[in-house]
């Protein structure tokens, strides 16, 4: 399914594509993190997210997440992720991470090992924690 804001923050995340990655990275001119994609992503589409702070690279503090999602308005979603959703996975042990669904299960994420922020398409759902839809997705 797809939705006009969910598209729209598709296009935003896309137009950061090949942007260096760096932790704790919140300017596109400098480097972004996956939480920084996230930031500037929903910035361009007008919605000014709480970011969780103080995290490393590695950690399983799930709490900070899911609290700053709720606190941003973003509403928990079911089923297979739709285009503009976020998503919050663990790749590997100990490890969170936030992606920006785009379509046919790709993900627009800012890549530790690649360096740079890119769409991949998903290997499988297994690692998928939870996700979340913008407000106005959830009206339609």
């Amino acid at each position: 399914m797809n939705s006009i804001i969910g598209e729209q923050l598709v296009e935003a995340a896309k137009s950061f594509l090949g942007v260096p990655f760096r932790l704790h990275g919140r300017d596109p001119q400098t480097g972004l993190d996956c939480v920084g994609l996230v930031d500037v992503s929903l910035r361009a589409i007008g919605i000014r997210p709480i970011l969780p702070r103080g995290y490393r690279l590695r950690n399983l503090n799930f709490a900070r997440w899911l609290s700053c999602a709720e606190r941003s308005g973003l509403l928990p979603a079911s089923g297979h992720p739709w285009p503009g959703d976020i998503v919050l996975s663990a790749p590997s042990a100990g490890q969170c991470h936030l992606m920006i669904a785009s379509e046919h299960m790709e993900f627009i994420h800012a890549h530790a090992g690649l360096r740079k922020v890119v769409c991949e398409r998903a290997a499988t759902n297994n690692n998928i924690v939870r996700h979340w839809r913008l407000l106005n997705d959830l009206e339609e």
